[in-house]
């Protein structure tokens, strides 16, 4: 069963990770090394960052708001 982690742990998790980003050669590399030390996932860190980075406009693909409103159905997109 997944964790579920509050978005303040995650938001802090996120800060260190672009804070250290600087030193290692990639995104991934980062995630491996932090994770472990803050027990979090890599895979699930990796993914907070990247979406980190999507809403802050660094990376070109859809923000966090457009994927929700893609999700919404016909019936809630009408209210």
């Amino acid at each position: 069963m997944p964790k579920n982690f509050p978005s303040e742990a995650r938001a802090r998790a996120v800060r260190i990770v672009l804070d250290r980003l600087p030193e290692y050669p990639s995104v991934n590399a980062a995630c491996k090394v932090v994770a472990p030390k803050l027990g979090v996932g890599t895979e699930s860190l990796r993914r907070w960052v990247i979406q980190a980075q999507v809403d802050a406009g660094v990376k070109e693909c859809p923000s966090s708001n457009e994927l929700r409103r893609e999700r919404r159905t016909p019936a809630q997109l009408r209210q």
